[in-house]
């Protein structure tokens, strides 16, 4: 049965082949690793579809070891850095706009005001370090 949700609440996880799952709500933290545990199956396949929004500069870099990461801003602004090579590259990205964060680049976002993005993220062995 189809029901409206809110992407900001309810994520969804695609699987192999043209599956969708809505994901329970984001609780803290934890969730991620109930996350990896309902969707082990489908390995490093799997993407995770969430919406976030943002009044301030990430204070962590991520890294997704397995797979690419697609981020498409929906308002505001948002500056992503990607460290490449030993460089930073920062992407700026407005409404409507969308960058690939590539498998095994560590990245991080600045936030000038406020943002909103959704992420379709391989976040299998997703790796956090701090800022």
């Amino acid at each position: 049965m189809t029901v409206a949700r809110k992407l900001s609440e309810n994520w969804i996880h695609l699987g192999l082949g043209p599956g969708a799952q809505a994901e329970p709500p984001f609780d803290g933290m934890d969730w991620y690793a109930a996350y990896a545990q309902r969707t082990a199956d489908d390995g490093a396949e799997g993407r995770l579809v969430s919406m976030h929004s943002f009044s301030s500069d990430w204070d962590v870099w991520e890294m997704h070891p397995l797979g690419a990461e697609v981020v498409i801003c929906t308002a505001g602004s948002i500056e992503l850095v990607q460290q490449v090579d030993g460089h930073e590259i920062c992407v700026r990205l407005g409404a409507g706009d969308y960058a690939i964060n590539p498998a095994g680049i560590w990245h991080t976002a600045n936030i000038a005001s406020r943002a909103d993005a959704i992420f379709i993220t391989a976040g299998q062995g997703t790796e956090h370090r701090q800022r």
